[in-house]
């Protein structure tokens, strides 16, 4: 889940707690270590993902006192375990996972169990309390965004998945075709001709008045553009490639395929814009220039309210944008970008970038970037970093993006 469960919860989990549960959570089930407030092992065991079982454990260990049940991953698979401690009246937090993994090489031994790291989690909760994050009660509506996020975005890897197949089958039986495609391959209008005509014998069997009758339905304007880089591309070939009249009954399901899979991100975006704007810092978000409902669910997600990060520095290291300097000794051998990161947040900056490049300010300081010598990716990833100084001090302060000048 990210940064999501910081939301007002970048503070530390404080408390008079008696007893550090441990969860080390797993598809199949979890392990559980519990200590005592003197590190007194009162429970560990395996543990059963069912809510009878997870509150006969929360029940027995509430004998002995205020329980704080820590987890190492909040969302996905340790929903249940964190939904059954609150149902249970107890106070829950996670131990993010960098966090975990500094702290587990403090401890003896190098290897990497379920019960270790459930004593590790305890252990982190009973003295280092400092280290926790809370899970916010109030998180439900993060939780469904993550959700349908996470949804869209398999969706959006499928319809890459299809177009790259659309592109590859074209390309083998009829390039010329696959060149007047273009960029508009996934568009509503070339999906329709697709679907309804086939491959390029389909296509020059209905003519030139039905594919403009099909393509103005999608794309009134450039329709008839269309029709015509489709018509000249079909007079250049005249052979046919084996395999050709197979895929005339292929590229029709393929374009069906790809259309529905569009028309389902179509309506995860609605449903994404719909709670995106019921959340308080909607606004604040989607104020910046090229941050769109997508871009700016997943921000929310990943970095909440920003209170997580003390500077805008730490937050661009979060995402993997701050450089990286190579130093030996008094050799300094240049920056280049870092590897780790968190790379959906990445992503995501990079694409609000891009989309910012009409803005007047983001497009002069990507020029002034490009004119020092720097590539397209290069210059992009320079403007994201300097937003995401703006994006801090927005969120920060709560207030949304005022015109100003990015090239400071």
């Amino acid at each position: 889940m990210g940064q999501a469960g910081r939301s007002r919860g970048g503070d530390a989990v404080h408390g008079d707690y008696q007893v550090f549960l441990g969860l080390d959570v797993g598809k199949e089930g979890h392990h559980a270590v519990a200590l005592d407030r003197a590190g007194k092992r009162l429970h560990d065991a395996a543990l059963v993902n069912t809510e009878a079982r997870l509150r006969q454990v929360f029940d027995k260990l509430a004998r002995h006192g205020a329980v704080l049940v820590v987890v190492d991953q909040p969302a996905s698979i340790g929903a249940l375990p964190v939904a059954v401690a609150r149902a249970c009246g107890h106070q829950v937090a996670y131990l993010p996972g960098l966090a975990m993994r500094r702290l587990a090489d403090l401890h003896p031994g190098s290897a990497k169990t379920d019960a270790r790291d459930a004593f590790v989690i305890a252990d982190a909760a009973r003295t280092l309390p400092h280290t926790l994050r809370r899970v916010d009660a109030g998180d439900e509506a993060l939780a469904e965004l993550h959700m349908l996020v996470g949804f869209d975005d398999d969706l959006a890897g499928e319809s890459t998945r299809l177009t790259n197949r659309l592109r590859g089958l074209l390309v083998q039986i009829h390039p010329a075709l696959e060149r007047a495609f273009g960029d508009n391959i996934s568009h509503k209008a070339v999906l329709d001709l697709l679907s309804r005509c086939g491959g390029p014998a389909g296509l020059r069997k209905a003519g030139r008045r039905k594919l403009l009758a099909i393509a103005a339905k999608h794309a009134p304007r450039m329709g008839e553009r269309l029709v015509d880089r489709i018509m000249t591309a079909l007079d250049e070939q005249t052979v046919v490639v084996p395999g050709t009249s197979v895929a005339e009954t292929i590229l029709p399901r393929l374009a069906d395929s790809l259309r529905e899979v569009l028309h389902q991100r179509d309506q995860v975006a609605a449903q994404v814009e719909e709670m995106l704007d019921a959340h308080p810092l909607a606004r604040v978000l989607t104020s910046m220039p090229g941050i769109g409902v997508r871009t700016g669910a997943r921000i929310l997600l990943e970095v909440g309210d920003g209170t997580a990060f003390a500077t805008p520095g730490h937050l661009a290291a979060y995402a993997g944008l701050a450089p990286v300097t190579r130093r030996s000794g008094l050799s300094i051998r240049g920056e280049h970008p870092p590897k780790g990161g968190n790379k959906q947040l990445k992503r995501a900056f990079f694409l609000a970038a891009f989309a910012s490049l009409a803005h007047p300010p983001s497009r002069v300081y990507y020029d002034r970037k490009r004119a020092q010598g720097k590539k397209h990716n290069a210059a992009l990833i320079c403007l994201a970093r300097r937003r995401v100084d703006v994006l801090f001090a927005m969120l920060r302060d709560n207030v949304p993006y005022e015109t100003r000048s990015l090239t400071a």
